[in-house]
């Protein structure tokens, strides 16, 4: 049978290892795996209500079914992070899209990435005001253009062009947010989305604690493709224009199907000097750590000597997960090929 293979692909021109790698991946549904985060911080029992925990519960399950959908029908794990987006950035309940916080001069001023964990290309946007979906912008910018990063008015002009949903600043409005930045002038800080916040519910918005309400999704199909996003409203308060570790690939987002896909939640300039993201990849690679120990190495360790809040959400070609933070709580979820999501909030 051998011989008879060789002979055919002489008379094709093609040499075996060549014919063999251009055959097709074949489907494994065993492993398909989706995590999602909603934010890290200081989400505390006294101030959850059944309520609010009710409400938090239903928009993760909510966000982890849609990503869940397109995986179990064997589409792309990219697929799958983005339509688990959408539904977090579409409601207030999370510092993204909707529910993002406002800038010192009263704006809302929305960041994102995505990154392939095939190719490893990846696409960031940073600063747009008028894109309802910026993880959608971040991937147009990785598939229809040059670029990894746009910025501003440009990445604006980019979403126009490629025919992405544009709508009036007014649409990210949220009065509860609206009040935290009036509370956070008066202070004369910056906060980190829910920082100090008395637990209160108004639009349907529950606020507690410090909460850092950046969501993000990894996700790995049934042809052993990892994918990673991350979309977040940044800080309270915030100046200049800043921004955060969720649109800095290698910091925020990062995604490699020979280690793993990660996306981060947390104080994002801490996360932006150590490169979280990349440094779990790289402890996978270079010293053979599992996901679960490298995940746990960098957050649990290296980000609390350096002085740094947050957490991650970090999945391997094999399906293995870790969810690791050093905060009070982080809202999280997972769901695998046997289609029941998990979802948690404290340690």
């Amino acid at each position: 049978m051998r011989t008879l293979f060789f002979c055919l692909c002489c008379l094709l021109g093609t040499a075996p290892a060549t014919l063999l790698a251009q055959s097709p991946v074949q489907k494994d549904m065993s492993k398909i795996t989706l995590v999602i985060h909603g934010g890290a911080g200081t989400i505390t029992r006294q101030n959850m209500t059944p309520e609010k925990e009710k409400a938090y519960q239903a928009a993760l399950q909510q966000a982890l079914q849609a990503g869940y959908d397109v995986l179990k029908k064997g589409g792309a794990s990219l697929d799958a992070v983005e339509a688990a987006i959408h539904v977090m950035e579409e409601s207030p309940l999370f510092n993204a899209g909707k529910g993002a916080v406002f800038t010192n001069e009263g704006k809302n001023e929305l960041d994102a990435s995505v990154m392939d964990g095939k190719t490893l290309k990846a696409g960031a946007v940073a600063g747009v005001t008028v894109v309802k979906s910026p993880i959608s912008l971040a991937r147009k910018v990785m598939e229809a253009s040059e670029h990894v990063m746009l910025t501003g008015r440009g990445a604006e002009q980019f979403a126009k062009e490629k025919g992405l949903e544009i709508v009036d600043p007014s649409y990210f409005h949220t009065e509860t947010r609206y009040q935290q930045l009036q509370n956070a002038k008066k202070e004369e800080k910056v906060q980190l989305d829910h920082s100090g916040d008395k637990g209160s519910l108004d639009e349907g918005i529950f606020t507690e604690g410090n909460k850092y309400g950046t969501v993000g999704a990894v996700a790995l199909d049934a042809y052993g493709n990892l994918a990673a996003g991350t979309s977040t409203g940044g800080m309270t308060n915030k100046r200049w224009n800043r921004v955060g570790d969720a649109p800095i690939i290698g910091a925020g987002t990062y995604a490699n199907n020979q280690t793993c896909a990660v996306s981060a939640t947390g104080h994002g300039e801490y996360f932006i000097r150590s490169v979280v993201s990349y440094d779990i990849s790289a402890l996978m690679e270079y010293k053979g750590l599992s996901v679960q120990q490298a995940a746990e190495e960098v957050v649990m360790k290296k980000l609390v000597q350096r002085g740094g809040e947050g957490g991650v959400i970090a999945l391997d070609a094999k399906g293995n997960l870790a969810m690791p933070f050093n905060s009070e709580g982080m809202y999280r979820g997972f769901v695998k090929a046997d289609g029941k999501p998990t979802v948690l909030i404290y340690k």
